[in-house]
């Protein structure tokens, strides 16, 4: 069997997809290790009294630019005011 022959080039092309395969599950096992610190971070949080539904908040908030924020707080502002919740 020449290296040019379609088993050969299977062969590669099988070895490169598990490669890329276990790659992506190693990836999926890290990414529940990691999910589950952070919910030991929030327990642990919560258990010392902080509101964590409100943590979530503010570390979605630090994820988004500042000028988005203020806009969003300024039309919330205004339906509020209009609705009479202000």
């Amino acid at each position: 069997m020449n290296e040019y022959s379609p088993d050969a080039s299977y062969r590669v092309t099988a070895d490169e997809l598990r490669q890329f395969i276990e790659r992506f599950e190693r990836l999926e096992m890290e990414k529940k290790d990691i999910a589950d610190q952070q919910k030991e971070v929030m327990a642990e949080a919560k258990s010392r009294g902080y509101d964590t539904k409100v943590m979530r908040k503010v570390i979605a908030l630090r994820k988004r630019d500042q000028d988005d924020i203020a806009e969003e707080e300024a039309v919330l502002a205004m339906y509020k005011e209009a609705l009479g919740m202000s």
